[in-house]
């Protein structure tokens, strides 16, 4: 054979073999892998909303109080994630993510300090080590839907991606830490059921604010062989939740709320074994 020959018949096979390595239009395609959650955290300072409170009550506390210097953070978190994608072009995919809700650590810091003479018996401290996390677990679940324009030819082994989407991003199975819950409501919860003329012990829970938030994605697949392949890729979700610790009387009456503005913006790397068919 004449090396012309032998050099059309390499570059023939290359060809067949990039096609079937591809991703081309109509393909689907399914990325089981690793989420690494890094939020890059920031909170307002917290503020504690007060129940209305009968006119002949001593402690007489403003229907809301600033606590300076508080805030609140969050921790990394890894989790299983599953990302599954369909080709409707050569170079235009919809991806769907889901995966295990990662679970987070919150941390308090500052000290929640009401106004007036209610400070000496109603101050909760964050930073004491006995009261760290405030919230010893929390489950965060951020089903996501993206477009994704992927770049090269469908014949191509390596392919980098970019993606823009959204998600809805809401928290479950909220675990206070017991002894913050001891701290709240010897404190805060006293004097805020003093006030309100409100006898009995209080109780404490929690809740934070769901909300919709883009998604913005820049990765690369590379394909192995025919259908198993590699995936990573690093995504960004300015994503900000309303945390509220709500203290209730004896008689299940709200006596004061104390919120704070989380914008947790994390970045996520993922990392995936693929499978095309």
């Amino acid at each position: 054979m004449k090396r012309t020959q032998i050099a059309a018949t390499a570059a023939l096979a290359f060809s067949v073999s990039g096609v079937a390595h591809g991703q081309a239009a109509g393909a689907n395609v399914i990325s089981l892998g690793w989420f690494h959650v890094m939020p890059q955290d920031s909170s307002t300072t917290l503020t504690t909303g007060v129940a209305p409170q009968p006119i002949d009550t001593p402690l007489r506390l403003p229907s809301s109080f600033n606590s300076p210097g508080t805030g609140l953070s969050t921790t990394n978190a890894d989790t299983a994630g599953l990302v599954i994608s369909h080709f409707f072009t050569d170079h235009i995919a919809l991806t769907t993510v889901a995966g295990v809700p990662p679970t987070f650590k919150m941390y308090g810091r500052g000290k929640i300090v009401p106004p007036g003479p209610a400070a000496a018996l109603g101050t909760v401290d964050l930073d004491d080590p006995s009261n760290e996390p405030i919230v010893k677990s929390v489950r965060q679940w951020s089903p996501a839907v993206l477009l994704h324009y992927y770049f090269g030819s469908a014949t191509a082994r390596f392919r980098p991606y970019l993606g823009i989407g959204v998600s809805y991003n809401w928290y479950s199975d909220i675990q206070l830490n017991p002894n913050f819950v001891t701290s709240t409501q010897n404190n805060l919860g006293a004097v805020l059921a003093a006030g309100a003329n409100k006898p009995g012990p209080t109780s404490v829970e929690a809740k934070a604010s769901p909300s919709w938030a883009p998604v913005f994605n820049v990765g690369a697949a590379y394909s192995l062989t025919k259908h198993w392949g590699l995936t990573a890729n690093l995504t960004y979700i300015p994503l900000k939740t309303t945390s509220s610790v709500i203290v209730k009387a004896a008689d299940g009456t709200v006596l004061g709320v104390t919120q704070g503005k989380l914008t947790a913006d994390p970045l996520i790397t993922f990392l995936a074994l693929s499978y095309k068919f």
